[in-house]
This record gives C-alpha cells, sequence and structure tokens, in this order.
C-alpha cells in the first residue's frame, strides 16, 4: 500500500480548509444559522431617521458591480501578470532557477506559471472568504442600525409611549415594516461593501508593486495602485453618501479588508516571492557562517619588511 507523501497530505489539508471557510460563508450569508442581535433604539434618533436609499440593486456600486470587480478584476490581472513573467523568465534563460512543486511522490511536478497562479488566486479567494466571514461575525455581533432603520422600521410612537427623545424602546416587537427588510437594517457594522473592495484593492495593489520588476514602471505602478484604491475608498464613501451605512461602518470594513491583505501577503506568500536561485542561496550560506565579530588582522614587521622588499624589486 502507497503512503501519500507529506506534501499530498498539505495539499489535501488545505482543501479541507478552503472547504470549511467557504462553506461558513454560506451559512453566515445565506442561512439563520446565526442569530443577529437585536439593538433597540431611542425615540426619534436623528441618527436613524435618514430616508430609505431603495434596494441595493439602485445603488451606484450595486452589489452584482461590487462582486463582479472583486471576484474577476484580481483573477485577470494575476493571471496576465504570471504570464509575462514567465515568459520573460523564459526569455532570460531563467527558467531553472524557478521552484517546482512535487505533487505525488517524486514523479509529477508543476510548471512555475501554474504553480504560482494557483498559489496566488487560491490565497486571494481564501482571503476573500475569510475578509466576508470577518464582516458576516462583526454584523450579527453587534447588530448595528442602518442610518434608514426608522424608516423600514416604521415604530408606532403612540403605541410605544414615546413621550421623550431619551426613552429606549428595547423591544423585539417595536417595529411594524417588513421584517426581511429590518433584519437587514440590523446589520451594517462593518460595511460589507468596504472591506471587500478595499481587500481586492490592497491586494492587487501589493502584487502589482512586488511582482512587477520592468523599467519604466516607476510611475505606472503607483499610478495603477492608486487608481485601485481609490475606487476602493469611493466605494466605501458612496455608502455613507447614501445613507447605507455609517462612517463607523466603512472605516471598520477597510481596517478589516486591510488587515487580512497585508496579512495574507506578508506572512502567507511572502511578498510574492519565489525561491532565491542557488547562487544566491550559496552566498546566503556564506554570510551566515560568518562571525559576527572578525578580529582584524595584525601584520607582523617581518611580513611588512617582506612585502616591501618584493616591491622594491619588481
Amino acid at each position: 500500500m502507497r503512503v501519500p507523501s507529506p506534501l499530498t497530505s498539505m495539499l489535501y489539508f488545505q482543501m479541507v480548509i478552503m472547504a470549511g471557510t467557504v462553506m461558513l460563508a454560506y451559512y453566515f450569508e445565506y442561512t439563520d444559522t446565526f442569530a443577529v442581535n437585536v439593538q433597540g433604539f431611542f425615540c426619534y434618533d436623528g441618527a436613524y431617521r435618514k430616508p430609505y436609499p431603495g434596494p441595493e440593486d439602485r445603488s451606484a456600486v450595486p452589489p452584482v458591480l461590487l462582486y463582479s470587480l472583486t471576484a474577476g478584476v484580481p483573477v485577470l490581472v494575476i493571471i496576465v501578470g504570471e504570464t509575462a513573467v514567465f515568459c520573460l523568465q523564459l526569455a532570460t534563460k531563467d527558467f531553472e532557477n524557478q521552484e517546482k512543486t512535487i505533487l505525488t511522490g517524486d514523479c509529477c511536478y508543476i510548471n512555475p506559471l501554474v504553480r504560482r497562479t494557483i498559489r496566488f488566486l487560491g490565497i486571494y479567494a481564501f482571503g476573500l472568504f475569510a475578509t466576508d466571514i470577518f464582516v458576516n461575525a462583526g454584523q450579527v455581533v453587534t447588530g448595528n442600525l442602518a442610518p434608514h432603520f426608522l424608516a423600514l422600521c416604521k415604530p408606532n410612537y403612540t403605541a410605544l409611549g414615546c413621550k421623550q427623545y431619551t426613552q429606549f424602546i428595547s423591544s423585539v416587537h417595536a417595529c411594524t415594516g417588513n421584517p426581511d427588510l429590518i433584519m437587514k437594517a440590523r446589520k451594517t457594522f462593518p460595511s460589507k461593501e468596504a472591506a471587500l473592495s478595499v481587500y481586492a484593492a490592497m491586494y492587487l495593489a501589493m502584487y502589482i508593486t512586488n511582482t512587477v520588476k520592468a523599467r519604466g514602471t516607476r510611475l505606472a505602478k503607483p499610478v495603477l495602485c492608486l487608481g485601485l484604491m481609490c475606487m476602493a475608498f469611493l466605494t466605501g464613501i458612496n455608502r455613507v453618501a447614501e445613507y447605507r451605512n455609517h462612517w463607523s461602518d466603512v472605516i471598520a470594513g477597510f481596517v478589516i479588508g486591510i488587515s487580512i491583505a497585508v496579512f495574507l501577503v506578508v506572512c502567507v506568500v511572502n511578498n510574492f516571492r519565489g525561491r532565491q536561485p542557488e547562487h544566491e542561496h550559496s552566498h546566503m550560506d556564506n554570510l551566515a557562517q560568518m562571525p559576527m565579530i572578525s578580529i582584524p588582522r595584525v601584520e607582523s614587521p617581518l611580513e611588512k619588511n617582506h612585502i616591501t622588499a618584493f616591491a622594491e624589486v619588481t
């Protein structure tokens, strides 16, 4: 009986983790497994009396457009970028210095193009689902109310006995509006749209910065990266302008998205760097074997005289 190699076992383990992450994101997004915290409100609270902006499809950045961009643009950029890098390495005959990954045993290998592309896209997809999980968990735990909550809640202030603005309403049955819309209005902190957009922009910006090393791109790379980040921030600002989120919701979403992107790039994919060539490894090994403190060499008078005499003869 053939025993699976450690790399094969690790691959299966990573697939299990990825499947579990997708399933958890599904349960948060499309099921009622996790109950949303029902947060109360003050009578006539001005923070929640903004007009209802309409369904999400009427937004300037609808969910279909946002999810299409966050899923499609990074995939396209990474595939094009890795293909260009691979072709340049073939042209410069640096192909042999690129690492190869063993899949099963000692027979099956993946070339660097496929290996790097799968790794970067896999990490990006994992981070995308992880961002969605963090956002949904925050929304479920806090139950923060949207700026237009009272427009959907439609509370009967007379029946609730609201005579003062400082009276707090904590009853679950205080609202008379559509229960589905009310439940969505209780899930705004942090902003999912802000988190997903800034995660995709940050991941792509770090990928472009660390991967594209061609000459003449010193200005093109910053412009492209800043453009991506600008679109992400405009998405968050649009959420506030349309009264769909508070500023605190958007800022929290930005913090989550940027944190996950930076962590995955720095700690998981090591700034998108592959294995160093063999001559660089040997050079680093020689440096590692050097003593931390070197004692200066003192020349003896005999050596000095001998060298001087040799110089005079020649």
